[in-house]
């Protein structure tokens, strides 16, 4: 925290020595001291950039960043540059995290995963040992598509609720969508069901205060996520928590790329049809799912509820089984960029096809050499993204990507129905994964993310199906006509992805 409050209060004394040196009076010998307490504060910044041992070309870049951008350039840096150096930020939680998913997977009976078949295999040797959290074998995936089927069976759900409901959502708004759920969580709060409530101080800002006092009278306990008041020296507000958990009772748990909010019902005209993909588990993956979510609620809580509530009663595999199923957390509270390293193995461990859907693309080095060498194989790589997007920079941003992936013969299709808001990867028909995580650097690095990975289950069919679907709605994009975009598109494309570390 001291470097942080030095490092802005280096910010203010290069905006005086700036405008000591062009807009006063001073003698020459006041105005050379300026100068050069503005490099010492700049060499003393980069000594510490060189220091973080980062790639030659991030470090480069951002020397020059330091150099030939005064003042804006080290602002930029703060905020931009340093935001994958999150270190002590969340080291109390990291490390109880840590110590909790231990004494769970230590619990845990090793699970015969000889029924998978060779890429499956390939896949699950890395994500048993790359997380701490178990591959289970005695559990249930279904597919919920788009708002309204998702939305329809989470409210019957939280209906059916007799002991406790326990919500986590980054965007929770005071919309009529909203408020249904609202009017749900304090009926059976006031019949003595146990409700915990969390929501992302930053995504959920039109969260209206009311409604939140109306359910804290009504006993439901209500935390946010990460306040923003005390966010600003800190870059807190940075890392967001982007999960979307909901678990009832311990047996039913959904998880996905759905928000509360009326967009997501396709009610917004700004974006119109909205296309998502949400899912309910049921089985041992609930108890995994509920231990992300109880574990943030100890963090913004302060209160020690991990042990009240045990563990998902084994199934029996013979009636149960239906492939594998992980649940896999990431963020700033697990190893850094694991999401990205489970998503690089996915592809790597293909022998037929990756299909990706996805509403920001924002690949790292990793994905994107995957992607490059799984196509120049021969193997169907497919990338969906929507055709408008709700950002201008992450929408100029993923197309920087198209040309490399073209080239290598990746297909690149532009959903053209409304906005395709769903975080779906599909390989071989036989592995998938679905979650809260884009395929972009904030959910790699920065945001806390959620996923659901599937090793052959039925459910599988129903993603491939539906992915079959969209591209009925869907346009190749074609090489010719990409290459021959105007340089008004490349200039935009150019300079969105100077900010892909941040989008």
């Amino acid at each position: 925290m001291l470097k942080r409050r030095i490092e802005f209060l280096f910010v203010f004394i290069l905006i005086a020595c700036i405008y000591i040196v062009f807009f006063t009076g001073f003698s020459q010998l006041v105005k050379s001291g300026a100068i050069i307490v503005y490099a010492i504060i700049i060499l003393i910044s980069i000594y510490s950039l060189v220091l973080e041992n980062r790639s030659a070309q991030h470090t480069l870049m951002w020397m020059y960043v330091l150099i030939l951008f005064p003042v804006v350039g080290y602002f930029f840096y703060l905020f931009s540059g340093q935001l994958y150096l999150k270190g002590y930020l969340y080291k109390s939680k990291r490390t109880r995290d840590r110590d909790e998913w231990e004494k769970i997977m230590r619990k845990e009976e090793s699970r015969d995963l000889s029924f998978l078949i060779d890429n499956q295999q390939c896949f699950a040797q890395y994500a048993k040992n790359a997380s701490f959290t178990p591959i289970t074998t005695g559990s249930k995936a279904r597919i919920l598509k788009n708002g309204d089927e998702t939305f329809s069976e989470i409210k019957k759900k939280l209906k059916e609720a007799e002991k406790f409901i326990h919500i986590e959502y980054y965007i929770f708004r005071s919309d009529r969508l909203g408020q249904e759920i609202i009017e749900i969580l304090i009926e059976k709060a006031q019949q003595g069901v146990e409700v915990l409530f969390m929501f992302d101080a930053a995504g959920s800002m039109k969260f209206a205060a009311k409604d939140l006092k109306e359910m804290l009278d009504a006993g439901i306990k209500a935390q946010p996520f990460s306040p923003l008041k005390y966010g600003f020296f800190n870059q807190k507000f940075n890392f967001r928590n982007h999960r979307k958990i909901v678990i009832i009772d311990g047996e039913i748990g959904f998880v996905g790329g759905l928000n509360v909010g009326v967009e997501y019902l396709g009610e917004d005209d700004n974006f119109g049809f909205w296309r998502d993909t949400h899912m309910v588990l049921t089985g041992e993956a609930v108890y995994t799912l509920h231990n992300v979510f109880l574990l943030d609620w100890e963090y913004v809580s302060g209160e020690s509820v991990l042990e009240n509530y045990p563990a998902v009663k084994k199934q029996d595999h013979d009636d149960v089984l239906d492939g594998a199923i992980q649940v896999v957390a990431s963020g700033p509270d697990t190893q850094q960029g694991i999401m990205s390293d489970f998503y690089y193995t996915m592809m790597s461990c293909a022998t037929k096809s990756i299909w990706i859907a996805t509403p920001y693309f924002v690949p790292d080095e990793a994905i994107r050499t995957a992607l490059r060498v799984a196509a120049a194989k021969g193997i169907e790589v497919r990338i969906m993204v929507p055709e408008i997007n709700d950002s201008y920079l992450t929408q100029y941003a993923s197309r920087s990507y198209f040309s490399e992936l073209l080239k290598s013969g990746a297909e690149i299709y532009s959903y053209k129905k409304g906005f395709l808001h769903q975080k779906v990867i599909i390989v071989d028909g036989n592995i998938a994964s679905i979650g809260t995580a884009n395929m972009d650097m904030r959910s790699f690095h920065l945001n806390f993310e959620v996923n659901v990975f599937l090793f052959g289950t039925s459910s599988i069919r129903d993603l491939v199906a539906h992915y079959e679907e969209d591209m009925l709605e869907s346009e190749k994009i074609s090489p010719v006509q990409y290459y021959k975009r105007g340089y008004m598109e490349r200039s935009k494309e150019s300079f969105a992805r100077l900010f892909s570390g941040v989008l």
